[in-house]
């Protein structure tokens, strides 16, 4: 679905075509080991899903410059031998396919130099292309000043819907404004992390915190993208 001219979802990403860039955040790679470490029991299937899914992507279109707005890694610590392997077989997969990989440092990736370094990557605080900049989203940096459209992760954006007992979380883009910028939030590319219900709990990023009502929301259900319009008009309880 085009969400901005020349500028649509894939997978739970987007493509922007008249670069030929794929932008994707908060891959988390590593979360369902942490998960079992606190006790939770939880098949370690959610690499190989992401990894065909990626591999999909990079095989059906035309991408040149592959953009990670940060958190690739989920653990802050000590970077365990798989988390370091799947780290590995996923820049080598992005490497196949494009001719530029783009990483931009998240929160939580405050041991990825250890690995990035072995791949001569630098790891940036911020990506400026034509009009756009991306960047992870957990502060507000001065160079968003010269760009019009920011692209970032960190909140995993998502919506809960409720129908009479049942209710329901789904990921979602969102598409407003930041002071003079149009501004595009990610959901998260790890399906585990669903993430932030925007319409009920508090946001995490600097980026969102004022005139959220008017941020259109375009929800993810079964690989499709619905427009659900203006946030405003799914809740009164937002700013």
């Amino acid at each position: 679905m085009e969400i901005l001219e020349n500028v649509e979802t894939l997978d739970l990403g987007v493509y922007i075509k008249n670069y030929k860039t794929w932008v994707i955040s908060d891959l988390h790679l590593g979360y369902e080991e942490s998960l079992n470490k606190r006790g939770v029991l939880i098949p370690r299937t959610q690499f190989n899903e992401i990894y065909s899914r990626i591999e999909k992507v990079l095989k059906s279109n035309e991408i040149e410059v592959i953009v990670i707005t940060g958190d690739l890694k989920h653990e802050f610590g000590a970077i365990h031998s798989t988390e370091w392997d799947n780290i590995i077989s996923i820049i080598n997969l992005f490497l196949k396919y494009a001719k530029k990989l783009v990483l931009i440092k998240g929160n939580h990736d405050v041991t990825l130099p250890f690995i990035t370094k072995k791949k001569n990557i630098d790891l940036l605080p911020y990506y400026k292309f034509g009009y756009f900049i991306c960047l992870h989203g957990d502060e507000i940096i001065d160079e968003i000043k010269n760009s019009k459209l920011i692209i970032m992760g960190h909140e995993h954006p998502a919506i809960g819907l409720k129908e009479k007992a049942k209710y329901e979380v789904f990921k979602c883009f969102l598409v407003g404004k930041f002071r003079n910028n149009t501004l595009i939030v990610l959901p998260s590319f790890n399906n585990l992390t669903i993430g932030t219900d925007v319409l009920r709990q508090k946001l995490l990023s600097p980026f969102l915190q004022d005139n959220l009502r008017n941020f259109s929301a375009f929800i993810v259900e079964d690989n499709k993208v619905l427009d659900f319009g203006k946030l405003k008009n799914l809740t009164n309880d937002i700013n």
